[in-house]
């Protein structure tokens, strides 16, 4: 076991500093929600999101400093202002879901309203958001104080209020990336330049040796996609990672894609389907249709046949990660049922502001009504019989409880951003979906109950993981975690009170961008994959409608299974890479190759530890505000896409050789302004 690690306050818990302020909360308030929303753009596009802590903490370190406010204040506007990834990360993982199961229930008559609605879906991610917080509530002090959790992006953000007394120059980095993501993006919707390329090369036709069968097909080139957000989330994750990744797509688009084409092409009239879209847009070419034929047909494959590979994949996966984790599950679990019987014991009499959390009745409170609105939203809004939305309140509590104190407890070892949270999700969806089956619940209102459980416990799941980190960081510097905690209470109601139309904003303009440029848009479509949603969806209309295409999930459950015994070190990364656009993860892995560069750079001059930590954080800051930029910009063109206004291309045909040139000049930064700024730190 280590030693313990000991931190004296940076405050003081005699000394009283402004705090909890209306400025910091509603400055807390509006990063909850920009950031949120920036990251369920991200999470929809590319299936993942990035920890907010430190954005959270440069920009409201910036503004509050500028109105001479206290590093207090600085550190309950952080805690605010990152729950909203949390509630978003919840939000993007499930509920999805809901509109993806109800596209495939209209032929049954079943109302939208009953599956993707706003009072819904703000009731689940209040509910899950409120859940998770009462639980850390009742394990933060073991957890803060625990021997064996290091909480190292904790102790970051801790570092970074520090720095932040002194002169810094992180929030520059991070307002000037925004610009420049924002702008990139803006210029590639008004088509001064080609964001994509694409061209299908045909195979001849040729006879199997051994065989009477001849087969024919192809194979789809592209490129990166021009998006400063996934290249700076490949820069964040790094070269390895960033490579599994892209390993995915290349097993897709390299292997099964024009693998599986070969031999269904024969049977597909493409000359037909040219005639068709010639048709449909009398200003095709015979030869240009016909490549559009065929990217049509091998996209149609790689969606309906790949991606289910993809996601039995990715269900070993998850199984797998947990399963690694299984040490570190059991002493979560036990520490978590250790620390109730003494939070149950009440709140001694003289305690320290710095150790005082929310009242036990409170928390009590907080729990029970989470569970009556569980039980509600099953029986009156899912239509569950009255013992099923009983058992699924009482499931909820259970899961969330053990799933909150493990999100904690692996979040103090590793940080959020690596928190598997859509594998706990996963986990729980499995659980409640198999117990609705042996309740004899069958239909779409067992669908919607097991989603409606899952979304919640995904919420609270990942907003406990995020407060608990929040705490610890509040913990090093003399935070009061009562303050905090309400704080992050009413962050989470303001980011569930907005998340449902940032969903249905990015799901509406993909719809209405897909009319436009011939792609089926919506959630799960090329555009918005939303993949873990896609999966909740899938399992649970599999386990519980007994819906599946079982022979491609049982073949990518052996692949991922292979994947294990090959070692791999991140099998889920790869799954992931194969349910993925090609542009996404291309675009990913250029970034990783970006970082990979400037490592190389750091090794070669021989930066000093305090280097190389000055050159990581100023590279991260950018990236981060190369992911913000592109999102909220990409949020604004989806809300005018709902209202069919779409920017006026300044080009017919923009060249993708622009693109390039803004690829090598993002290369450029950040490379090179990571490694002046950790040359200056000398």
């Amino acid at each position: 076991m280590s030693e313990q690690r000991k931190y004296v306050p940076f405050v003081s818990a005699e000394t009283n500093l402004k705090e909890f302020t209306i400025r910091a909360l509603v400055i807390g308030l509006v990063l909850a929600v920009i950031l949120g929303a920036a990251n369920a753009y991200l999470g929809l596009k590319a299936g993942m999101t990035i920890a907010a802590t430190y954005p959270a903490a440069v920009i409201g370190m910036a503004l509050i400093k500028a109105m001479r406010g206290s590093i207090l204040e600085e550190n309950f506007t952080r805690t605010v202002g990152s729950i909203g990834e949390s509630v978003a990360a919840g939000a993007i993982f499930t509920i999805p879901a809901f509109y993806i199961v109800y596209l495939d229930s209209q032929r049954q008559g079943v109302a939208a309203e009953d599956f993707f609605t706003y009072g819904t879906t703000t009731i689940i991610l209040i509910a899950g958001g409120v859940l998770g917080i009462m639980f850390v509530a009742l394990l933060r002090r073991v957890m803060v104080e625990d021997t064996e959790l290091v909480f190292p992006e904790s102790i970051a953000a801790a570092e970074i209020h520090k720095s932040g007394q002194k002169a810094s120059r992180g929030s520059m980095y991070l307002f000037a990336a925004m610009g420049v993501g924002g702008l990139i993006k803006a210029l590639g919707e008004f088509k001064l330049f080609s964001t994509y390329w694409e061209k299908f090369y045909t195979f001849s036709k040729q006879l199997i040796t051994g065989t009477n069968f001849t087969g024919q097909g192809g194979m789809l080139m592209a490129s990166p996609g021009i998006a400063p957000a996934y290249i700076g989330v490949g820069y964040i994750i790094g070269p390895k990672l960033a490579a599994l990744n892209f390993a995915g797509t290349l097993l897709a688009w390299g292997l099964l894609t024009p693998m599986i084409l070969y031999f269904l092409a024969p049977g597909f009239d493409i000359q037909a389907i040219a005639s068709n879209l010639m048709a449909a847009d009398p200003n095709l070419t015979s030869s240009a249709a016909m490549d559009k034929a065929w990217v049509d047909t091998a996209y149609k494959v790689w969606r309906f046949i790949v991606r289910p590979i993809a996601i039995g994949g990715m269900l070993v996966s998850a199984v797998y990660t947990l399963y690694r984790m299984r040490a570190s599950l059991a002493a979560g679990l036990k520490r978590s049922v250790g620390d109730v019987r003494k939070a149950a014991k009440g709140i001694e009499v003289n305690v320290p502001r710095t150790e005082k959390d929310l009242r036990f009745n409170w928390i009590i409170i907080g729990i029970v009504a989470v569970a009556v609105i569980t039980f509600i939203v099953a029986k009156f809004i899912f239509h569950a019989e009255f013992h099923v939305a009983l058992v699924a309140a009482t499931i909820l509590i259970i899961l969330a409880f053990f799933f909150a104190a493990v999100s904690g407890y692996l979040v103090g070892i590793m940080g959020s951003s690596n928190n598997p949270i859509s594998g706990l999700t996963l986990t729980a969806l499995v659980v409640t979906a198999l117990i609705m089956v042996l309740l004899g619940v069958h239909g779409q209102e067992g669908v919607a109950t097991t989603l409606g459980v899952a979304a919640i416990v995904c919420v609270g799941a990942a907003v406990a993981g995020e407060m608990l980190q929040d705490l610890k960081a509040g913990h090093i510097l003399g935070g009061t975690p009562w303050r905090m905690q309400v704080g992050d209470i009413l962050g989470v109601v303001v980011s569930a009170a907005v998340m449902f139309f940032v969903l249905r904003f990015l799901n509406e303009g993909d719809i209405a961008k897909g009319a436009v440029e011939g792609y089926e848009g919506g959630f799960g479509s090329t555009k918005l994959s939303a993949p873990q949603a896609n999966l909740m969806a899938l399992l649970s209309q599999g386990i519980v409608g007994g819906k599946m295409a079982w022979p491609l999930i049982i073949a990518g459950m052996l692949m991922g299974f292979a994947f294990i015994l090959a070692q791999v070190r991140s099998p889920m990364l790869v799954c992931v890479g194969m349910y993925l656009p090609l542009e996404t993860t291309f675009a990913i892995f250029i970034g990783g190759i970006i970082k990979g560069i400037m490592d190389f750079y750091t090794k070669k001059r021989g930066f000093s530890a305090d280097q190389l930590t000055t050159s990581d954080n100023v590279g991260i800051l950018l990236a981060s505000g190369l992911i913000a930029g592109e999102a909220l910009v990409g949020l604004i063109f989806a809300i005018f896409a709902v209202g069919n206004m779409f920017p006026p291309g300044l080009f017919r045909h923009p060249s993708y050789l622009v693109g390039i040139v803004i690829l090598i000049i993002i290369g450029y930064i950040l490379v090179r302004v990571p490694l002046k700024a950790g040359k200056v730190s000398e």
